[in-house]
């Protein structure tokens, strides 16, 4: 047994005993867990990930005459203006109010700025009193101009990542990356057997051995700590909340990004030494990719519960490609699909390693926890939700293929709708016309459904929510979807007309 003090005294005379997570694999591999514990005192990790629950606040310093800044603006991306009179935060996932720019540069764009050493424009509206008498301010800044940076992430390090596929026929865009359709590719994040909460967890009691409040650890570049448990911790799906100065952090570990259609993010390197304290620390620390299950959900479905697809782990991940057992147009098939990382195993070996140097120049110490992480706790939100199935309210009128254009005409006005799903012999949609089809058809003297149908058709499912039926619309500029079953048979159809009666209906 060791302590986290007699660790630091060998710290300070340089006797130190500090290797990285994944030099720590071959040690007990070799020598067993009880050797390396006797004679290996830190094992340090490190994960180099999007971070979208991130953010920093800021103090201005008081203008003369004084604001009370109300509504407050850096490069154009509003911050939080509820914070006494010059103070805010900026959230790394915020965008910029300019149409034009959007999601291209947003809040993570402007906190790497600062940490570069870029001046920004600090805009700023406020309400005037006795002694806030001034209504606006416009001034540019850098990270030297402030009094204070300190960057304050309610969720980073997640010890577990779930893997994400697309079961839709188009691809999708996420905070996991652009997912490409029919399951064409998984995406992961997380640095497995480098991760830090993945070296210092507990499986039997659901626990963390040595990280807890109070916890020293790198970020970004600077020294930060740990002041509790991240949001939607839950373990083994555990987070941490963390500070550090931002003034004192490196634009080698603090990267902005933008995912594509989804918005801003925040790449952060995240590095903490783990004390070998015992023999089940040093077994813990030695923890390998292919012992770390990762589950694959389908993202392709839009709903909080979304289905999973298996099961793998981050030694298959990275290998580049993995099999799934997946369902494509009723049948069960085996697909070898691409694999892709949306973080950065080689930045996080990079952080373990500048942890590792520091500590053993002298330069970083550790410190003692002073409480352990809270229980997990991971609630959904009671939110109302209305479903396709709840819309759709009669039997779907369909026609077959080979019909001809009069009698599509015909279907559609005995029925009063404007459009008509096409299916084949087995009942499967291959296509769908509407009134204005029609029309434009005898206008243009055509006679085959076959020559004006959309063959490419855009669906919804029963269990869809209705809310991304109307962004389907929205994206594609239509108004009716056909929804389809498990086996692309016509159930329904779902109309821009049924969505007006749905909202016509809210209070």
């Amino acid at each position: 047994m060791k302590t986290i003090k007699e660790i630091n005294e060998k710290i300070k005379k340089g006797e130190a005993v500090v290797v990285t997570a994944e030099e720590m694999i071959k040690i007990v591999e070799e020598e067993g867990a009880k050797r390396a514990a006797d004679y290996v005192d830190v094992v340090t990790t490190g994960t180099f990930g999007a971070m979208c629950s991130s953010g920093v606040f800021i103090n201005f310093g008081h203008s003369d005459p004084p604001i009370k800044m109300l509504k407050i603006y850096l490069n154009n991306v509003q911050a939080y203006g509820g914070l006494a009179a010059v103070d805010t935060y900026i959230g790394a996932t915020q965008p910029n109010e300019d149409p034009d720019i959007d999601i291209d540069y947003g809040g993570a764009h402007v906190i790497e700025d600062l940490v570069r050493g870029k001046e920004v424009e600090l805009y700023a509206e406020g309400y005037t009193t006795d002694c806030y008498p001034r209504k606006d301010v416009c001034v540019k800044i850098s990270l030297d101009d402030v009094n204070q940076a300190i960057m304050v992430n309610p969720r980073n390090c997640y010890q577990t990542y779930a893997a994400a596929t697309n079961s839709r026929e188009e691809k999708i865009y996420t905070y996991m990356g652009i997912l490409l359709p029919e399951f064409n590719n998984v995406h992961y994040s997380g640095a497995g057997q480098l991760n830090p909460l993945q070296n210092d967890y507990n499986p039997e009691t659901k626990t963390f051995n040595t990280i807890g409040v109070g916890t020293k650890i790198f970020l970004a570049g600077a020294e930060g700590f740990v002041i509790g448990e991240g949001t939607q911790h839950n373990p083994p799906f555990g987070t941490l909340m963390v500070k550090g100065n931002l003034k004192e952090m490196s634009p080698e570990f603090l990267r902005a990004a933008t995912m594509p259609k989804y918005g801003p993010t925040l790449y952060i390197g995240v590095g903490i030494p783990i004390p070998v304290l015992n023999e089940e620390i040093a077994k813990r620390t030695a923890i390998r990719d292919r012992d770390i299950e990762v589950p694959i959900y389908d993202y392709g479905v839009p709903r909080r519960e979304r289905p999973l697809v298996g099961k793998t782990n981050y030694e298959k991940l990275r290998d580049g490609k993995i099999v799934l057992n997946v369902e494509i147009d009723g049948k069960r098939v085996e697909k070898e699909v691409k694999t892709g990382p949306v973080s950065s195993y080689k930045k996080a070996r990079e952080v373990a390693e500048e942890l590792k140097r520091r500590i053993l120049e002298g330069s970083f110490l550790l410190t003692e926890r002073v409480a352990p992480l809270g229980k997990g706790e991971f609630k959904p939100m009671r939110s109302p939700i209305t479903l396709v199935r709840d819309v759709i309210k009669r039997e779907p009128i369909v026609a077959k293929l080979g019909i001809s254009i009069e009698e599509a005409a015909k279907i559609l006005m005995n029925n009063n709708i404007n459009h008509l799903p096409i299916v084949d012999e087995h009942g499967k949609i291959v296509g769908i016309v509407t009134s204005w089809d029609i029309a434009k058809a005898v206008a243009e003297k055509k006679r085959k459904i076959e020559e004006i149908m959309t063959r490419n058709v855009v669906t919804a499912r029963k269990d869809e929510p209705i809310d991304e039926v109307a962004r389907k619309m929205c994206r594609y500029d239509i108004s009716g979807l056909p929804v389809i079953d498990e086996n692309n048979r016509v159930v329904g159809v779902v109309t821009s007309e049924d969505l007006s009666r749905l909202l016509g209906g809210r209070k």
